[in-house]
């Protein structure tokens, strides 16, 4: 056997001895997760994908966000699909990829079928994005930048191994379910900008439970069809970096450098407006204003001129110049025509630059500001840079109550760090 997928299989089946904090930031994800899935149910693409696992029938056995139940695997496909639909969900940037979308459907799906309490779901997912987190730096940029999306390649890998924990597969288990995996997992960034990225999460999530269910009825595959001859890695542009992929395993949660997005935008732009934060910055004070990032987004979220508010979104001098006019990029409703076409935003929007800067790293933002009285503010940002886990909780709380409403956050946050059975949350969908 392969040392990725013997280490991947002992790790997935094993004992795991979690912290505090990496605990903390699973439910905060838990909690995310269903908040933007909640709040995206209404999206074209969430009632596309519902239609066909309703009209399909079949038993009852996990259900889906909007309501009603339906089989398990078409269960996940639905809500992995719909709950990336808003591009709204935890990013993270080691491999660029969004783990929760991926992994916490399977593993709600696999325990509402078994009963199981929501503390097991937690542990299962915290794993399963682990083994995501863990495949994508082993896959590397290369697999990245060839056009392979990782939430649903190297999510596919970390949804299946929180399915089969839940089950209780053992590591001979395991190593079956990460080969068949292999030829399983499959998602392409050609597709971004299209109703194919959140559906590129739903097929994660399925393929997850689909080589779970296999398994378990007996299924062989290649254990060796990650890393082997003609594998996932040889066929797919990886770069094959297992001391990267593998140090710290087991005693170390990369998960928890997750970033949560608190702007409903791309996450190329947080960090210029997580430096316009620091900046205290109100329209009528900025003569001018200068954002450098690094060139790769250039080309995803630089439009200069956006009329719509899609198009507001992908547009450094919009959401820049949102904010400045106290609009709560936040929110959903504050992107829009109206605030495109507002006259104050479009004079303020034109006095702002946006610059490349290869020194930069694509997580980092630097925001320059002169002022009317002729001062000048400077900040930078970096979203790897460690929050704080009470001001974690503080603003991924704050962003699910403007989502779905401040009660029903709060039932949901009780349920994840408070106990209750995998029902209690799936219910609630």
């Amino acid at each position: 056997m392969t040392q990725l997928t013997t280490q991947l299989a002992d790790f997935a089946a094993g004992p795991v001895t979690t912290t505090a904090s990496a605990r903390l930031v699973t439910s905060l994800s838990a909690l995310d997760w269903f908040a933007v899935g909640r709040a995206g149910q209404a999206e074209p693409v969430s009632e596309i994908v519902r239609d066909m696992v309703f009209v399909e029938q079949g038993a009852g056995q996990a259900h889906v966000f909007g309501g009603g139940a339906a089989p398990a695997r078409s269960a996940v496909l639905a809500n992995g699909t719909i709950s990336h639909a808003l591009d709204y969900d935890d990013t993270h940037f080691a491999h660029i990829g969004h783990p929760s979308v991926a992994v916490f459907p399977a593993a709600l799906a696999m325990a509402e079928m078994r009963d199981l309490p929501l503390v097991e779901v937690l542990e299962a997912a915290l794993v399963g994005m682990e083994v995501s987190v863990r495949v994508g730096l082993w896959l590397g940029r290369s697999h990245y930048q060839t056009g392979f999306h990782q939430t649903a390649t190297a999510g596919a890998f970390g949804a299946a191994v929180a399915a089969g924990r839940l089950v209780g597969l053992q590591a001979d288990g395991m190593t079956q379910v990460l080969g068949l995996t292999a030829t399983r997992a499959a998602g392409l960034k050609a597709q971004f900008g299209t109703m194919g990225k959140p559906y590129n999460a739903g097929l994660a999530a399925a393929a997850g439970v689909e080589t779970v269910q296999l398994v378990q009825r007996g299924f062989q595959a290649n254990p060796d069809a990650l890393e082997g001859d003609f594998g996932f890695g040889a066929t797919h542009h990886g770069e094959g970096n297992l001391n990267e992929a593998l140090e710290g395993l087991g005693a170390e949660w990369l998960f928890e450098s997750v970033s949560h997005k608190f702007h409903a935008c791309c996450h190329g732009l947080h960090a210029a407006l997580e430096a316009a934060r620091t900046l205290d910055i109100a329209e009528p004070e900025v003569a001018e204003m200068t954002v450098r990032t690094h060139p790769r987004w250039m080309s995803v979220c630089n439009q200069p001129e956006p009329t719509t508010g899609l198009g507001a979104k992908f547009s450094y001098r919009t959401v820049l110049a949102m904010h400045a006019l106290g609009h709560d990029t936040a929110r959903l409703d504050s992107y829009s025509e109206a605030v495109c076409a507002n006259p104050r935003l479009i004079a303020l929007r034109d006095r702002i630059k946006v610059e490349a800067d290869e020194t930069l790293t694509e997580t980092q933002a630097h925001l320059s500001i002169l002022r009317r009285d002729g001062s000048r503010d400077e900040a930078t940002h970096d979203l790897q840079a460690p929050l704080p886990l009470a001001t974690r909780e503080e603003r991924v709380r704050t962003k699910a109550a403007k989502l779905i409403g401040g009660a029903l956050t709060d039932e949901v946050w009780s349920l994840l760090r408070t106990g209750g059975r995998a029902a209690d949350l799936a219910e609630r969908l």
